[in-house]
């Protein structure tokens, strides 16, 4: 009897498992209105406190989605344009979910969520947290390429 070793790591590996994750994501996100760069704000703005500085919304998508400043506001002005987020008047620089934006983005997670569970069940705690570890470590060191050296 013959076992098939597991293959390493490598960028083709990684490649298929962000798009097998990425079209589960966009046959959810389908149903929603809304596109992938409003989810990965809307998930950033749904993190911490009820609202959050623009500019940090705008920041931290930026750099996750690797995207400009200005491409980062114009999906903030999109969403609250659409009615998810929205500035409170006595603070226009905070974001916000509106209560539309909050049970969608619920509706969103709850979806991913469900996917998610399927996917990684009966995989071992201890090799879902080492994935994690060593896809954290090449993330922040493929950053730090982006950057220069």
């Amino acid at each position: 009897m013959t076992t098939t070793a597991a293959p390493a790591l490598n960028p083709q590996i990684l490649g298929q498992a962000e798009n097998a994750h990425r079209a589960v994501l966009d046959g959810i996100l389908a149903g929603t209105g809304a596109d992938y760069r409003q989810w990965v704000t809307l998930k950033f703005a749904g993190t911490g406190s009820d609202t959050v500085e623009r500019d940090d919304l705008a920041r931290r998508t930026s750099g996750a989605l690797k995207i400009d400043a200005v491409a980062s506001h114009t999906t903030i002005t999109d969403l609250i344009e659409s009615g998810l987020l929205e500035a409170p008047s006595d603070a226009p620089t905070r974001i916000g979910f509106t209560t539309t934006g909050r049970a969608r983005h619920a509706e969103i997670a709850g979806a991913i969520g469900a996917v998610m569970r399927r996917a990684y069940a009966d995989i071992p705690a201890d090799d879902l947290a080492t994935a994690g570890r060593v896809l954290t470590l090449i993330t922040a060191r493929i950053n730090a390429e982006l950057t220069g050296p």
